[in-house]
């Protein structure tokens, strides 16, 4: 089968959650179909990422948006009542190049991911299933509870146009997939659910030692490129670790939440000994201005296991947001017990009090924080999360009704 695959922005690097998904999914359908890929992007596409993805892809296109179409884009959407991030992605010259790349790949079926790539695919013919990930309105929604002034207002109408749009792709689209139950419930029971995966051998138990040892690459979700490295820093030994694209506003307001109102109360009990890392790409000026005595801002590594590997818990405190987090999956594959939000926690149906410590306020948090600092509950809960993802997430697995999806 021919599948020609439609991304709003280039899979690689794997340095944010849709390319990690995107460049998985490619990765396992093209082990048995032949995968075309068409990206949008807003920045340069390196050489070495764009031959990589010629390794996994029977061939590979993308069109540069530049800045001004994007501006102009935004501009309409606003004006026609369309969601501004659609319009950031859309782009007429954008749209030619990809009506010539489908009409010479001639595929069976076109796989789009998110609503931002609707208008690029305006023209097309063919049969077509749209992957929303998350429900963006949903999101939007939720972003709008913790946001004031003229954020709070451009989020208003960014839910209001993005629930319109999800509810019009019902109608575009032959099929349509999501990640997580509560997404589903927030556009409609039509939509056939997708789970995102985690690979278990690359995050696994001791691997990052192992890769230290052998001078590997990284393909992690905050990885820069496969490629191997002569140099792996060591950091020093922390408590807790929070990872995440640290320019995505979720993220940003975990990290400034943990750092601000949970740790304090940590700290309150046990003043010594108990620090913290927040790890992860292009840091917000409001996450690096969390570093200090006790906090440690690393910016992106070349290799996200280090961060985890460095750490004895991981702390996900997200309160916005929606989607699965692919970084509870990572740190549970690699054995670390996890604390985190009912937000977080409820669409990978992990067990609260068995596969992860789950809380809803700073206090909560704290004090499952705390509870993990005996060796006893540590461990317990660092084997059962870390086989629970063995048995429920890898990446075949969460691939396989895709695949049917795409062929039926």
């Amino acid at each position: 089968m021919k599948i020609l695959v439609v991304l709003p922005r280039f899979p690689y690097p794997l340095d944010k959650g849709d390319k990690l998904r995107a460049y998985h999914q490619i990765v396992e359908l093209g082990r048995r179909h032949e995968v075309y890929l068409f990206a949008l992007t807003h920045s340069r596409v390196n050489h070495d990422d764009y031959d990589h993805l010629h390794t996994i892809c029977t061939a590979v296109d993308y069109c540069e948006i530049h800045w001004w179409e994007s501006a102009w884009g935004v501009l309409k959407a606003f004006i026609s009542g369309q969601p501004l991030q659609v319009g950031y992605w859309s782009s007429r010259r954008a749209q030619k190049a990809y009506a010539r790349w489908e009409a010479q790949v001639q595929p069976d079926v076109v796989y789009c991911q998110m609503v931002r790539t609707m208008p690029t695919v305006t023209g097309s013919t063919c049969r077509k299933v749209l992957d929303y990930q998350d429900a963006l309105s949903l999101n939007a929604r939720r972003r709008k509870e913790q946001s004031h002034g003229l954020m709070r207002l451009l989020l208003q109408y960014e839910a209001k146009a993005l629930q319109r749009t999800e509810q019009q792709a019902l109608q575009l689209f032959d099929a349509t997939t999501v990640i997580a139950p509560a997404d589903r419930e927030a556009i409609s029971p039509e939509v056939h659910l997708v789970p995102n995966g985690v690979d278990t051998e690359y995050f696994r138990v001791g691997s990052w030692q192992l890769a230290v040892d052998c001078g590997q690459g990284a393909v992690g979700s905050d990885a820069t490129n496969p490629r191997p490295t002569a140099h792996y820093p060591q950091l020093n030994k922390y408590t807790i670790v929070f990872t995440g694209n640290m320019a995505y506003a979720p993220n940003v307001d975990a990290a400034c939440w943990l750092v601000k109102e949970i740790m304090p109360l940590v700290w309150k009990q046990q003043p010594h000994g108990i620090n913290v890392l927040i790890a992860g790409a292009e840091p917000k000026p409001a996450v690096r201005a969390l570093a200090g005595p006790h906090v440690a801002v690393s910016g992106r590594l070349p290799d996200i296991r280090e961060a985890y590997a460095s750490a004895r818990i991981f702390v996900a405190p997200m309160r916005i947001g929606s989607g699965m987090q692919n970084k509870l999956l990572e740190a549970m594959s690699m054995g670390l017990p996890c604390v985190t939000t009912s937000l977080a926690a409820n669409p990978i149906g992990a067990t609260p009090w068995e596969h992860l410590l789950v809380g809803d306020s700073a206090e909560e948090i704290a004090e499952r924080i705390l509870k993990l600092t005996i060796d006893e509950l540590h461990d317990t809960v660092a084997e059962s999360g870390h086989r629970f993802v063995m048995e429920h997430y890898s990446w075949t697995a969460a691939v396989h009704p895709l695949e049917e999806i795409l062929e039926s």
